[in-house]
């Protein structure tokens, strides 16, 4: 592939706000991948979906989407149907497994033990941990890398998936370390990231993300944005 073939922006959002971002009581008797978006969700797409218009600047996108029913919600509020020539749903852009149906207070349990041992190595009982999700990220990345090489490849990709997966996106594309993906917070509902193709035909984000902790990233983490 030449290189000039490469997408101009690659955008990475988080899906709006569910009504799990509201009642976290909701996973145990809805499933995590049947929770819907709320009103607010819904209007705060519909905000982001005007932004991006302006950072696509009206031409085709391409769209990787996460099959969670907020996720299809996020992406049908953007209101940018006329741009989006293929809209693909990608299991491996899902959320992180967490349980099935879900038991609160031994998430809650569990949520402490993770903070302790770490985000990407502790994987939960009947889940995920985030080193599970790099790796299908990671698998998501050569498939898009051959989407790449088609003649039709386009100057604009959109993925919608969820919070740890954009982050777990920028580790892998970044090669960024397990220490500093453990101090990065998670973007807010339908926020964005987007990598901007430089000169070079290499990759910044428009911006970092917020650190929860304290970290100084390495010279070359640090490159990663612009």
């Amino acid at each position: 592939m030449h290189l000039s073939q490469r997408p101009l922006r690659i955008a990475l959002m988080r899906h709006g706000e569910s009504e799990a971002n509201l009642d976290k009581s909701i996973f145990e008797r809805v499933p995590d991948h049947a929770i819907a978006l709320t009103a607010n969700g819904v209007q705060q797409c519909a905000e982001t979906g005007r932004r991006l218009r302006e950072v696509f600047e009206n031409e085709p996108v391409r769209v990787y989407v996460s099959p969670y029913l907020r996720a299809l919600q996020t992406l049908d509020a953007l209101g940018l149907d006329d741009l989006i020539g293929l809209a693909r749903e990608e299991p491996r852009l899902r959320e992180q497994d967490w349980a099935n149906y879900q038991d609160s207070e031994d998430i809650e349990r569990q949520q402490v033990l993770r903070d302790s041992y770490g985000h990407f190595f502790y994987r939960f009982t009947h889940g995920e941990s985030g080193s599970d999700v790099y790796d299908r990220v990671s698998s998501f990345l050569e498939t898009m890398h051959r989407d790449f090489e088609t003649p039709d490849s386009p100057r604009n990709v959109l993925l919608v998936s969820h919070g740890l997966t954009m982050r777990l996106f920028c580790m892998r594309w970044f090669h960024w370390s397990v220490k500093f993906f453990e101090t990065l917070r998670n973007p807010g509902n339908a926020e964005t990231r987007v990598l901007l193709r430089q000169p070079d035909f290499r990759y910044k984000l428009d911006r970092p993300f917020e650190q929860w902790t304290e970290y100084e990233p390495t010279e070359r983490e640090r490159s990663a944005w612009l």
